[in-house]
């Protein structure tokens, strides 16, 4: 099948080209910066972003969300949202 993007430079904007689940974890950080997280199943996600200091939490983050947020960390204390895709 022909790729018609192939020869285009990758972007933080563009459109993510494979995912990796994501497993919350309270001290290990996410192997590769994501450009973006996608959330199955609803909830609550405390995660800290790649140059922040401290950890967020997002309240009721809906199923079917796409988070453009660049998380360096997802923690499993306070995350009750599931099914966690991180995109590149």
């Amino acid at each position: 099948m022909a790729d018609s993007f192939a020869n285009l430079a990758d972007h933080i904007s563009a459109p993510a080209t494979r995912t990796v689940a994501v497993v919350p974890h309270d001290t290990n950080a996410l192997t590769n910066i994501p450009k973006a997280l996608y959330v199955g199943t609803g909830g609550n996600i405390a995660m800290r972003g790649v140059n922040g200091t401290i950890d967020q939490s997002w309240k009721n983050v809906p199923s079917g969300c796409i988070l453009p947020f660049r998380a360096q960390y997802i923690r499993a204390t306070g995350t009750t949202a599931a099914d966690l895709l991180a995109l590149y």
